[in-house]
């Protein structure tokens, strides 16, 4: 068929033309930014002319052009919804959750008990299917927003928790004897060297817990949600066939879940701007 001949040499001309760019101007930041934006327009403009030309119904995937335009006429929809799932849900289980884990990593560190008992429960926790816990703390505590920033503090915690305790124990014998001669206190260590050490260790944590957070908020939705929210929005959605809104609602996911992601990896660059991974990046 000449449309699917087309869509070959649209990809390979454009697979081409990335690389080119790659291999000859790979080092200047803005056709590294570039790249990307090209390579992520080149996959939207074949996943178009792959479901124009073969001509899959909407209901199984709809085109890019269809998913922009439901994404125009339900802008108040989707707005209200990701203050539901993102701003309430999310954001507030994301800050509880993280706050705890480094309170309760440095109560670990303090005392061994804690650390040969409370870590390997914490381990049973973190492989408990969110599927399984999220119905619970719905009924535990409600329908709105509050069980799912619940959800979402179960499933950042750990992740967050075992990263903050392994930085804790990233100084070496060495720079705590130093701090010992200089007759520092638990806390003047704690603060002056095993806290900048562990800050690597911590944000790995919270840029994983980014997308845990997001992914919690939206599957709690599933069991019980007010009438907004991501989660409540795509299982009503796809039980009327809109699968454009579903797509649109995705859509929002991924951006809000990558400018997380991206907000803490800005972060991580100003506090750990000592670190040689931070340093490479210059």
């Amino acid at each position: 068929m000449i449309w699917a001949g087309g869509v070959v040499l649209f990809w390979l001309a454009a697979w081409a033309f990335n690389s080119w760019l790659a291999a000859r101007h790979g080092a200047d930041r803005r056709v590294r930014l570039f790249i990307p934006l090209l390579f992520g327009a080149t996959l939207l403009i074949l996943w178009e002319g792959l479901v124009r030309g073969l001509g899959v119904s909407p209901v199984i995937l709809p085109a890019p052009s269809a998913i922009a335009s439901r994404f125009a006429g339900a802008t108040p929809i989707l707005w209200a919804d990701f203050l539901q799932t993102i701003v309430k849900g999310a954001l507030s289980g994301y800050v509880i959750g993280c706050g705890a884990a480094v309170a309760v990593a440095v109560l670990i560190d303090r005392s061994p008990f804690l650390q040969r008992g409370l870590l390997p429960v914490g381990n049973f926790v973190a492989a408990l299917p969110i599927v399984g816990i999220a119905p619970i703390l719905v009924m535990w505590f409600g329908f709105d927003w509050q069980s799912k920033a619940a959800v979402v503090v179960v499933m950042v915690f750990f992740p967050v928790l075992v990263n903050m305790v392994a930085g804790l124990q990233a100084s070496d014998a060495l720079q705590r004897d130093l701090m010992a001669t200089y007759s520092a206190s638990y806390w003047q260590t704690l603060v002056k060297l095993r806290l900048p050490a562990a800050m690597p260790f911590l944000f790995n944590g919270l840029k994983i817990a980014t997308t845990l957070a997001l992914i919690g908020a939206i599957v709690a939705e599933f069991f019980g949600s007010p009438t907004r929210g991501m989660g409540f929005r795509i299982s009503t959605a796809v039980g009327q066939l809109d699968l454009p809104l579903v797509w649109a609602e995705i859509c929002v996911a991924a951006v809000a879940g990558s400018a997380f992601y991206g907000v803490m990896a800005l972060i991580e660059r100003g506090v750990t701007f000592w670190h040689p991974s931070q340093r490479r990046r210059r």
